[in-house]
This record gives C-alpha cells, structure tokens and sequence, in this order.
C-alpha cells in the first residue's frame, strides 16, 4: 500500500531534506522516527528538494508499508517521538502509481524581508536596512512569469533534464514591516527562487532597471543575475495534487 505524508519543518537545524552522507537532514530524521515506531525500514520518496536551513510549512513524500492501522494514532505517537522542528500533519492513502515528486502540478514559496530590524524573526526573515522600491520589484517578477528557460537562475552542473519552468505567479507584498515574495511553478531548479529573490532585490535597490531581468533570462548566465539570498527567508508553503492520485479518487 502506498501513502502520501505531509509535513512541516523549520530548517535552520538541517542540511536540507534529502538524505546526504555525513550530515542531519529531515528525510533522515523522519524515516528513523517512521521506521523505529512501524519496527520496519520506511523509505521516503519526497516531493523535492530544499536546501540547507530551508523551512517548509507544507511539504509530501510517499512510501510503502503493507499496512498502516489507526492512522491517528500513528501520526500522534510520530510527533511525540519527533523533535520539535519537525511535524507530521496527515498521512493518506493513494494510487499505488502516485509519486510525491513527479505528480505534483504546482510548487509555491515564499521569501521574507524584514524591512525593520526584528531580534525575534533573525531566523526566520532577511533583514534589508535599505529601502526597496517594490513596484520596480513587482514589475521586473512580471516578465519572469510563464514558461521560460531559467538557467541564469540555477546553480551549476545539476542533473536535471531541462531548465524550462513554467512560473504562473511573482509577486511582492508588504504586510506590516515584512516584505514578501509569493512564486509558483510547475517545478523550480536548484537555488532558483534565491537567485531570483537576490536579483529583484537589486531592481528593488535601483542597480539595475527592471526590464534588464529579460537580458538575464536571455544570458542563461547565472553570474549576470543577483546573488542568492539567505536560506533562513524561503518557506515552501504549498505543493498542489490532482485528486486522481488518492485511493478511489
């Protein structure tokens, strides 16, 4: 039987979700809680990957047992055992062909800026002292919208097969004292919405005008655009399923 997890985690304390050899990562820790209270090996497929000190407030993965009685009971004994930044919000059954990773139709995150320097929020948000003139911001996130090649955003020599996302939203909002940057796609690349943060804050910061993000996209350069943010701002916040993949869906 196969079934999909969802989750949480506040990343400052894991070199990313996926397992690496000689460092803490959340696929390590969850499989080890999973594993140890089923007294089986569990092995999660997630739905991709976030880098070092990267939160996720809604993250999947999927794995296969033969059984799983008194879901409830399962998903509060996997919490009490859990530490604290890690937190198991449903499991469910699916198709025995869903994929966590492949399935998944749209990906969304979310950068933080404090525009005020906050002490309670120095791991949770960027701190940018300087003014930010949003609109430019705004109108340079337009032109990256729709399905465009975004290696100029990507770290080098990943394995992936094509650099081609399709972005359906880019957008900055003010809340309060804290700036936020909403992006959605199908898929993103390694370290994409980080270069991307990083550029358009330069736009924000007037180096450059707005439209000049076109002459990156068209460079395919990474070193033309900005340098990546810090990883304690990027949440990925929603990660969207057809409903065909749950069992009898």
């Amino acid at each position: 039987m196969r079934f999909f997890i969802q989750f949480s985690y506040f990343g400052k304390a894991y070199h990313g979700w996926q397992n690496q050899p000689n460092a803490i990562t959340v696929q390590e820790v969850l499989e080890n809680g999973m594993s140890k209270l089923l007294n089986l090996p569990v092995s999660l497929m997630g739905a991709g990957r976030t880098d070092t000190g990267v939160h996720a407030k809604e993250m999947y993965a999927h794995f296969d047992v033969d059984v799983l009685e008194n879901i409830p009971e399962y998903i509060f004994r996997l919490n009490s055992f859990l530490p604290n930044d890690i937190a198991v919000d449903r499991i469910f059954e699916v198709e025995d062909d869903a994929h966590a990773r492949f399935h998944a139709t749209a990906r969304t995150y979310e950068y933080h800026i404090d525009k005020k320097k906050d002490p309670f929020s120095t791991d949770l948000a960027h701190f940018v002292k300087k003014d930010l003139d949003i609109e430019q911001m705004n109108s340079a996130a337009a032109l990256l919208l729709g399905k465009k090649d975004f290696e100029c955003f990507s770290k080098s020599n990943t394995d992936v097969y094509t650099n081609i996302c399709d972005l359906r939203e880019a957008k900055w909002e003010l809340k309060n004292d804290k700036l936020i940057f909403t992006i959605t796609a199908d898929r993103f690349l390694r370290n994409m919405v980080r270069a991307i943060v990083g550029t358009l804050i330069n736009v924000g910061l007037g180096k450059y005008p707005a439209d000049y993000v076109n002459t990156i996209l068209k460079s395919k350069d990474r070193t033309k655009a900005g340098v990546s943010v810090p990883a304690k701002g990027l949440y990925l916040t929603s990660i969207v399923y057809p409903n065909t993949i749950l069992k009898n869906g």
